[in-house]
């Protein structure tokens, strides 16, 4: 008889921060925690979303007990809409986080297909062999739950994204009372954030923002504008307090924060704050008495903030006087973007905040300092750290070693790892990649028509069309067009010359076969390029076989 195993297998977010997708079996039977998305980069031109390929467990779905969400953060939940029909699953989510997914849902035509089963804050469902509890944390956002996930070998303790904050504003602190219960029940593993364990210190709360805010907004006398990550309830609860407390109106500007702000109070939070002036409105308001709430702190060309410094908003303008807080913390990649938006907002003479200035914003992620006193209370026999680029894991290992944790195991994307029995350890690598939603198709990033399209960004396109008749003898000259090369000193030219030399060269048997002649001609053709412009362009051949001259086609 086979000895039953219990099973730790990242797909996403080991090794990268986004797109987690974490899977847990027992006994044959597996458990989902997570599905997000992480987003395009210029590395992946045309791409906007980018998420984990589930093939190995699209591939046992039949022995697939659910899938539970940790929270509502697009890189944990963001892929639900587009990975699930490869799934066909039950969901289990919170109040706030199911609602945030079945709007996601509804989006792409599956908010009646997709079976969501909400459950309450602290509750614990039985799931195969999996008894999962729900135990709210604190993170930037509402609803934050860190799962308690018993099983027969032994009872995982998987993190989500948090941190400590004694006043969070929206919600209640973290228990350290149950952490320490369940620590002392014990707990074979804790997967674990990772993300700011190279920062020393603890994380800082959402009050202490708050206070900065107020103290910051009271000095200004023009328009403020402040942009802040849509989904961070506390922080809009924030601003619109902010708002009221120097009595100027709160106006959102931006899809997504009246999305959320929706659903927040459909949820029963946001709901003793003052109405929200709708964008349409704000013109018509005296300049000390707005305050925009904006998307687009990361510079996102369709961000409100970007449409409005690009002076693209019709209901929104800031001018000389202005100014623009951004409370966020600027994520590695963005900083060109940044940097344009920036500079965009400059040459309107608008006085720009960044966290860099003054104290905007805190992070949702665990310190050293927090991590140090999770362990604490938890006291697992093991340690495996996700959420992290590799750097991050291996020095998240470092730190549980120093905090006597007895095993790690640092994970990658397709390990497995067996937890239990016996010493955990990397037992196997499974199918682990990405996937990236072009335009409405999932595809490979590996894939031919990304692999393309990206060596077409840098080296251009080249196309070359051939009437020849059956023999291989051209009938015109070659039809040359350049995509995004330059045709500097007749290189058009040069090319077509590089081809008719070639075609004529080649003997008359090689000339039949389309595959061969069309060969030659690339071959030729790229050299010419790359001798003119030092480019490889993607170079496509077209052949056109003619009857010969004078000969009326069958």
């Amino acid at each position: 008889m086979t000895e039953k195993e219990l099973l730790f297998v990242p797909l996403g977010g080991a090794g990268e921060i986004g797109m987690n997708l974490n899977v847990f079996g027992y006994d044959d039977q597996w458990l989902i925690v997570d599905l997000g998305v992480s987003f395009g980069t210029p590395s992946l031109p045309g791409i906007d979303l980018v998420m984990p390929d589930p093939s190995f467990i699209a591939a046992r779905r039949d022995k697939l007990v659910g899938m539970v969400l940790t929270h509502a953060h697009e890189d944990h939940l963001g892929a639900v809409p587009y990975l699930w029909p490869r799934l066909r699953c039950p969901v289990y989510a919170t109040p706030f986080t199911a609602a945030i997914l079945r709007a996601k849902l509804a989006e792409v035509g599956l908010l009646h297909e997709v079976p969501i089963i909400e459950v309450a804050l602290g509750s614990r469902i039985t799931l195969g062999p999996f008894d999962v509890e729900f135990m709210t944390l604190t993170h930037s956002i509402a609803e934050p739950s860190a799962l308690a996930i018993r099983t027969p070998l032994g009872t995982i303790f998987h993190t989500g994204d948090w941190k400590i904050d004694p006043d969070p504003l929206i919600g209640h602190p973290l228990d350290e009372g149950a952490l320490a219960a369940l620590g002392e029940e014990g707990v074979l593993a804790m997967v674990c954030d990772s993300t700011n364990v190279f920062n020393p210190s603890a994380s800082g709360s959402e009050a202490d923002v708050r206070r900065h805010l107020l103290e910051l907004v009271g000095k200004e006398t023009g328009r403020v504008a402040i942009t802040a990550f849509a989904s961070n309830i506390a922080r809009l609860e924030t601003l619109a307090e902010v708002a009221r407390a120097h009595d100027r109106h709160a106006v959102l500007v931006g899809r997504s924060l009246r999305r959320n702000v929706a659903i927040a109070q459909e949820t029963g939070y946001l709901t003793n704050l003052p109405p929200f002036v709708d964008e349409a409105e704000a013109g018509y308001l005296p300049r000390d008495k707005v305050l925009l709430i904006c998307t687009g702190s990361q510079g996102e060309p369709r961000g409100a903030m970007a449409r409005i410094a690009g002076g693209d908003n019709q209901n929104v303008a800031l001018t000389e006087g202005d100014t623009v807080i951004f409370s966020s913390k600027i994520i590695p990649g963005n900083e060109l973007a940044l940097g344009r938006l920036y500079n965009e907002l400059a040459k309107k003479g608008v006085k720009i905040i960044t966290e860099k200035d003054e104290f905007v914003h805190v992070s949702g992620h665990p310190g050293r300092e927090e991590l140090s006193r999770m362990y604490q209370w938890i006291r697992p026999e093991i340690a495996v750290p996700v959420h992290g680029e590799a750097r991050h894991l291996f020095e998240h290992a470092d730190l549980a070693r120093e905090l006597q944790v007895p095993r790690c195991v640092v994970p990658a994307n397709g390990t497995l790892i067996r937890l239990a029995p016996g010493n955990p350890e990397i037992i196997d690598r499974v199918t682990a990649g990405r996937l990236v939603r072009d335009g409405t198709v999932l595809v490979a990033d590996d894939s031919v028509s990304i692999v393309e399209r990206r060596r077409g960004l840098h080296n251009g396109h080249l196309v070359i069309a051939l009437g020849v008749d059956a023999e291989g003898r051209l009938l015109t000259d070659p039809a040359v067009t350049l995509f995004g090369i330059p045709d500097e000193g007749g290189l058009a030219g040069a090319i077509a010359d590089a081809v008719l030399n070639a075609v004529k060269g080649m003997p008359r048997g090689q000339r039949r076969d389309d595959a061969v002649l069309r060969e030659g001609v690339r071959v030729a053709a790229r050299r010419t390029v790359r001798q003119t412009t030092d480019k490889k362009p993607v170079t496509d051949v077209q052949i056109l076989r003619l009857p010969p001259t004078g000969e009326n086609p069958k």
